[in-house]
């Protein structure tokens, strides 16, 4: 039996931040706040935290952590070492590998990779095509995640904005529906008027106005009315938008919503300013918007509008950043700073420590039905992330420890450092040290 006393933090969980301590047993939190002497085992391991947050480890449901098919760029064991450096304890992974994930066979040959690379807690979606309906009714709900449903912006056959297709999903399916919302067609009228009126090598720039809004709450406001028709759930991921968050209820309480919504970090941190200076770097999609449109998601988040705030980790290589704006790929890593950022955000008294946890650890455990965690609570698993609130740091290639090698923060300082992340009772990082002989567990769900 192995044991670990956290001493003397603040604990950050379920709205509030009080004194206490944690004991740990094995894999689980045995007691919160002041605990018994007797309690405690005498060759119990501790960590002195004081002046550190102690809060539940990070969920993040959504990253593409590129393996199988893509690894040059990134792979599990690389960013999954990444994300424990940023108090990341759990992910869900997209289905646009290659091959794509549309089949269980796919699917499991994922989760054996996981079991043996991640280390960190793990699962995956079911990618949708217009003609894969029996796989997604045969996806086990106590183990993946979800399904993923491309409205714009995918490879292959994933791209699926046909109704009837998308009646059949959500008609049939037993997991949440995860959508990725851009309309296509605008999206392809837009690039052909730029790329006529401008040629091949415009400024990264347009991204935001040929992935522009209108794109963008079209295809939100298509899915959430068919989807209304359903008893069923689904989570619109992304949004990049204020138009799309006047469809969002704050008022609804999480517990009864079916219709759910995500913020990532590079919404929340960055707008058009930027990409003068970062270019392709945040070419994501959908695209980066205005200052506007990044103000109102931070107050979508506040007002319970936004459930979630994720990465949509997505590493290419700088070389491939760097090319033409119409060749270079969409995304860019961010598990290792996503926590950090958003705890900027609060520096800058945008966002409390208790709303960041609440969305960036509550809120996926209860949409998705995680068993067991996303909380700090007696007999949960000890997933916990403990971080100095006022220990700057600034961001270098040296301590960017993603596989790709590049961030669009760097050169950024933030105030707050990743000091501990403890998976299943492990001290996986320990102030830039890391474990990388420990393996993180298959998450499992509670069947809607």
């Amino acid at each position: 039996m192995s044991s670990l006393i956290i001493r003397n933090g603040t604990i950050v969980n379920e709205g509030k931040s009080r004194p206490g301590d944690i004991l740990i047993i094995d894999d689980r939190i045995s007691s919160i706040g002041s605990i018994d002497p007797e309690m405690i085992p005498r060759d119990a391991e501790e960590i002195d935290a004081t002046g550190l947050l102690v809060m539940p480890g990070v969920i993040d449901d959504h990253v593409h952590l590129r393996e199988p098919g893509l690894t040059y760029k990134a792979d599990i064991f690389s960013e999954t070492r990444a994300a424990v450096a940023g108090g990341v304890t759990s992910f869900m992974d997209m289905p646009n590998t290659i091959p794509q994930t549309t089949t269980i066979s796919i699917l499991n040959e994922k989760f054996s990779l996981a079991r043996d690379k991640s280390l960190i807690n793990y699962s995956f979606y079911l990618g949708a095509t217009a003609d894969n309906i029996n796989e997604l009714q045969n996806a086990d709900p106590e183990t993946v995640c979800g399904i993923k449903v491309f409205l714009g912006a995918s490879t292959g056959n994933m791209l699926l904005n046909d109704e009837k297709a998308l009646r059949d999903i959500f008609l049939h399916t037993r997991l949440i529906v995860a959508c990725h919302c851009e309309d296509e067609e605008i999206i392809r009228k837009n690039a052909f008027y730029y790329r006529n009126r401008y040629g091949e090598d415009i400024s990264p720039g347009f991204h935001s106005l040929i992935r522009s809004r209108d794109a963008c709450f079209k295809a939100t406001s298509f899915i959430t009315k068919i989807a209304g028709e359903y008893n069923i759930k689904i989570h619109i991921l992304h949004l990049s938008t204020a138009d799309e968050i006047k469809l969002f209820s704050g008022d609804t309480p999480l517990s009864e919503k079916k219709i759910t919504a995500e913020a990532c970090i590079h919404h929340l941190w960055f707008d058009d300013m930027h990409y003068d200076k970062l270019g392709n770097l945040i070419k994501w999609n959908p695209a980066v918007k205005t200052r506007f449109d990044r103000e109102s998601l931070i107050r979508g988040i506040n007002n319970d509008q936004i459930d979630v705030i994720a990465t949509d980790h997505a590493p290419h290589t700088y070389a491939e950043k760097k090319q033409p704006y119409f060749k270079a790929p969409s995304g860019g890593p961010m598990l290792q700073h996503s926590l950090v950022a958003m705890m900027e955000l609060h520096h800058k008294g945008l966002v409390s420590p208790e709303k960041i946890v609440e969305k960036m650890c509550h809120n996926p455990a209860l949409i998705f039905g995680i068993r067991e965690r996303g909380f700090l609570r007696e007999g949960y698993k000890a997933d916990i992330c403990i971080l100095n609130p006022d220990k700057p740091w600034t961001v270098e290639k040296n301590n960017i420890l993603y596989k790709c090698g590049w961030s669009p923060f760097e050169g950024i300082t933030f105030k707050s450092r990743i000091e501990y992340t403890i998976i299943n009772g492990n001290i996986v990082f320990d102030k830039g040290n890391i474990n990388e002989n420990l393996r993180g567990e298959k998450l499992l769900f509670n069947p809607k």
